[in-house]
């Protein structure tokens, strides 16, 4: 064994995390269900499967009583019919979760200063130093209780002291009445080690069926690893698995701002009216970008574009959007916001296109697809600019 490497690890000055973090982690129970049920209470406590209704569709969601049936999300939709005929299936409407998903956000935005929207369905909250005035638990309560009375949408969170802790205790707090844990400090082992390393964020299956397969199951055995024999097995990663299991999470809740973006702008050598010259290099950068923010496993609610004139008057539109990463959504709704913002028909000397209101997620909006094709067209497309460049192949404009 490495003593020095494993030493590093162990240090008192690396384990010591601060003692007053105060972090919550919320997310909207059965997201796409529960709203559709609001829509239809005529849903509410049967099975219900949401996303591509043919045989060759992928299920979005699906509520607790379609789980009982074995129903998951990311199952062909075939199976799911198989395992349970009797359930109600819906097709789904990004542009409808998209709403309640920034409704919930304005509601968290107007009364917590540190948020981190982490995917349509849930947010971190950075409450460190609210026990002074009002208590973080108590907050924490009331806000959900604000969140369900404005919305009608069900939630469940987790409070303690980092990332990792409170998210795995909102997963522990769905199953119980008040659907609401705080972990304190002094209590985050005793919670952890009992429950199965599944339970770890980030780890997924195959990791999960290597670490079986040496006979950790619990996350207790995975503390108790020395942290080099993690690192020999599964590089970094194993490293920050271990972090993990023992309690130990520094990452920070980042700051849910406008700056949350990615963008692209084109100067012209000679300024220029002709608007199929402009589409084309806006067509360029939208698909460039789209290609970022699925390769970065974003999502975008906003689409921003922006014109200088030859004179350096500069103007900026945006629209929100159901969230996406589909070059076809973002390079209509970019060419939309073009039209409309190329009013002047004077000499332009720049455009640009910015995405911002980003989120983490697989890409929602394929799995209410009827049409597999596209989505495979995207994997193909993706998968040769990531061997030979993101200039290897593009659309025809």
């Amino acid at each position: 064994m490495n003593r020095l490497k494993y030493n590093h690890f162990m240090h008192p000055d690396y384990l010591l995390q601060p003692d007053n973090r105060q972090i919550v982690h919320i997310d909207l129970d059965t997201f796409f269900v529960s709203v559709e049920r609001l829509q239809n209470s005529a849903l509410k406590e049967k099975p219900v499967i949401i996303g591509g209704l043919s045989d060759r569709g992928v299920v979005a969601g699906c509520s607790y009583e379609a789980r009982r049936f074995g129903v998951h999300s990311a199952m062909p939709m075939r199976m799911a019919r198989q395992l349970c005929p009797q359930a109600v299936y819906i097709r789904g409407d990004m542009d409808t979760y998209s709403h309640y998903s920034h409704v919930v956000t304005d509601i968290i935005a107007e009364k917590v200063p540190v948020y981190e929207k982490a995917s349509i369905d849930e947010h971190y909250l950075d409450l460190t130093g609210m026990d002074k005035y009002f208590g973080c638990y108590k907050f924490s309560h009331e806000l959900r209780q604000t969140i369900i009375r404005e919305t009608g949408l069900p939630i469940s969170f987790g409070l303690s002291v980092n990332k990792t802790v409170s998210k795995i205790a909102t997963g522990e707090a769905k199953s119980g009445v008040s659907r609401e844990l705080y972990v304190e400090r002094d209590q985050v082992k005793p919670f952890m080690d009992p429950l199965s390393i599944s339970k770890i964020p980030m780890l997924g299956p195959k990791t999960f069926r290597l670490l079986r397969s040496m006979g950790v199951d619990k996350i207790a055995t995975l503390s108790q690893l020395p942290p080099d024999v993690m690192e020999r097995v599964l590089g970094k990663n194993g490293i920050d698995l271990w972090r993990k299991a023992n309690g130990i999470d520094l990452t920070p809740v980042e700051r849910y701002y406008e700056r949350k973006s990615i963008g692209s702008e084109q100067t012209f050598e000679a300024d220029t009216t002709d608007m199929r010259f402009l589409s084309e290099w806006l067509v360029r950068m939208t698909e460039k970008l789209a290609f970022e923010l699925r390769t970065r496993g974003k999502l975008t609610s906003c689409v921003v574009v922006k014109i200088r004139y030859s004179d350096f008057d500069t103007h900026t539109i945006q629209k929100r959007i159901p969230y996406t990463s589909f070059d076809h959504v973002l390079i209509r709704e970019a060419k939309e916001l073009l039209q409309r913002l190329y009013t002047r028909r004077v000499l332009v000397r720049l455009i640009g296109v910015r995405f911002t209101h980003l989120v983490s997620g697989s890409q929602q909006l394929n799995l209410f697809e009827d049409t597999p094709e596209q989505v495979n067209l995207y994997l193909a497309m993706d998968r040769i600019r990531k061997r030979f460049g993101a200039d290897a192949v593009g659309r025809a404009v």
